[in-house]
């Protein structure tokens, strides 16, 4: 997946970096949350478009999904993931505070959705139309999330695919995985780990499941899987 958050990113989250608040300033009286900006700078990489931004007298930088973007430009945006002394090694540069946005938009009042947090409380994650048989020794999502509380703590073996990756966030790669089954709605695993993958691939994670993970932000996991290893 192209991210966080985190997440992310999606996010979920990146090298020897913390999470930090930004001020929010009102404009507008229906959306206080809501933030406007003034585009002065962009930078293209792989993964993200990098926004040099002005708000009122404030400048900032904005991480976003590949996009389009001018200097001149205006743009919304909601929410976010502030990682402070985060370093883009497409870039090859150290920015002392990068906020991470999983949606920005042209026009204000935008309902803002959070792809990159599986079951958080900003998450929509949409199902994907997969089938993947269970690894032996493992369990599937949908019994991770129906005996969470019998998970938690414990390592455990998931096999799956990835049907969203978010690079380098607080030192890890992010992931979701799907395998088809699903417990009440809920069907994706957010997996953080050292393993480079990608969208498509179908893999066997193992982890340290955690429970109600609170990242700030909003980015609350319900269930997440730490520090895989891929097999």
């Amino acid at each position: 997946m192209r991210l966080f958050l985190i997440i992310i990113g999606m996010m979920f989250l990146m090298t020897n970096c913390e999470s930090g608040h930004q001020s929010t300033k009102p404009i507008s009286n229906n959306n206080p949350n809501e933030h406007k900006v003034v585009v002065q700078e962009v930078k293209q990489a792989n993964e993200y478009t990098y926004l040099r931004v002005k708000e009122d007298d404030k400048e900032k930088w904005l991480a976003v999904e590949t996009m389009e973007a001018k200097p001149g430009e205006t743009y919304y945006y909601e929410g976010g993931f502030e990682m402070k002394n985060f370093k883009s090694k497409e870039l090859n540069r150290k920015f002392e505070s990068v906020i991470f946005l999983d949606k920005i938009t042209a026009e204000p009042n935008s309902t803002m959705v959070n792809p990159h947090i599986s079951g958080g409380s900003m998450i929509k994650v949409e199902k994907s139309e997969v089938k993947v048989e269970m690894a032996k020794g493992g369990i599937t999502i949908a019994e991770l999330f129906a005996n969470k509380m019998n998970y938690k703590g414990k390592t455990v073996k998931v096999r799956g695919q990835v049907v969203k990756f978010t690079p380098s966030v607080m030192g890890k790669n992010w992931f979701h995985l799907q395998d088809g089954t699903d417990f009440k709605g809920k069907f994706d695993l957010t997996v953080s780990s050292d393993a480079d993958v990608k969208v498509g691939d179908v893999v066997t994670v193992e982890g340290k499941i955690i429970l109600n993970k609170d990242l700030g932000f909003g980015y609350v996991y319900e269930v997440l899987m730490e520090n895989a290893v891929t097999n």
